[in-house]
């Protein structure tokens, strides 16, 4: 059983919009402020402090207890858990069980459990025209005029329709570049980035190939590279699940949703070698934004529920 989560932050934004110093724990109005304190530092205190309470109570359990913590989540995600997880299959080493401590909760901790996350493939696609006089569009070829019809029918494509744990996939346009900054200057190039958030129904192969189908389709003279940040994974309700499931409902008297929504985590990584990976932890309403916090009411229930999961895992390997 491995708990895994992230000890780097996202920027603190500016500081003069702050209350108090993002990085100095502050406690005001029954709440503890501080850039990381839901996403995902308290996270990870509750790993330990949990972890020590089970230990001191069945010193000689069967159950491994490894602690994953890496600290390039909020960043590329280059150096940090991939690496590990890298590392851990050289050794021959395999995980059964992961908890990623996310802030999965939504209103109170433990309604939430993320059991999967959907993949994510990016691309920049440039499309070549012909640079001209805006005076004179015949001795000239606007990419951007070119790329207007593909660009229209790739957003009422449907890519899947989802299942019961995932969303259908979405296809969207984060930028688009195109000009030379003057106003009498057809550009000969137009510049988009774009990402799938797909689920287990399609395949990063099967997607490149729908829109690259269309590109060709409207006969467009192009360059196009993709990025695959992560595919999709999914736990389906089995040990782990029922573990989590029942630790909340007995700590906090919460039924959780299952959910595979928000963007992409380290679980990604995880899930290719551990076949039970599953992200909760606190509400998630302050994350990346100024004055960050997490209810001190919810820490000690937080802590709690992760010594329960022991308990309950370590009865299963008991029986």
């Amino acid at each position: 059983m491995v708990f895994a989560g992230h000890t780097d932050v996202v920027p603190t934004g500016p500081l003069n919009h702050w209350d108090s110093d993002p990085f100095t724990p502050t406690v005001r109005d029954g709440k503890l402020y501080g850039r990381g304190a839901a996403d995902m530092k308290t996270s990870l205190a509750a790993f330990v402090v949990a972890t020590e309470a089970f230990l001191a109570a069945h010193p000689d359990t069967p159950l491994s207890i490894g602690f994953l913590l890496t600290s390039d989540e909020e960043g590329p995600a280059l150096d940090g858990t991939v690496k590990v997880c890298e590392w851990l299959t050289a050794q021959g080493e395999k995980l059964d069980y992961c908890i990623v401590g996310e802030p999965t909760s939504v209103k109170a901790t433990g309604d939430m459990i993320k059991n999967g996350r959907r993949g994510s493939l990016g691309g920049k696609l440039t499309v070549k025209g012909k640079q001209g006089h805006i005076a004179y569009p015949h001795l000239a070829k606007n990419p951007i005029h070119l790329l207007a019809p593909a660009l229209a029918e790739l957003t009422t494509v449907t890519w899947d329709k989802g299942n019961t744990f995932f969303p259908p996939t979405s296809w969207q346009v984060s930028n688009i570049h195109g000009g030379t900054g003057a106003s009498n200057v057809i550009p000969g190039t137009v510049v988009v980035d774009f990402n799938f958030r797909f689920s287990t129904e399609s395949t990063p192969e099967s997607l490149q190939q729908r829109l690259q189908a269309v590109l060709d389709r409207h006969e467009l003279a192009y360059d196009l590279t993709w990025t695959l940040s992560g595919s999709p994974f999914l736990t389906t309700p089995g040990t782990l699940v029922d573990a989590v499931v029942a630790a909340i409902q007995t700590e906090v008297g919460i039924a959780p949703e299952l959910s595979t929504t928000g963007g992409t985590s380290d679980g990604r990584f995880i899930a290719k070698i551990c076949p039970q990976v599953i992200e909760f932890g606190p509400p998630n309403a302050s994350i990346h934004q100024i004055n960050e916090h997490i209810a001190l009411a919810d820490i000690e229930p937080l802590t709690r529920i992760y010594q329960r999961v022991l308990e309950n895992l370590h009865h299963q390997v008991l029986a």
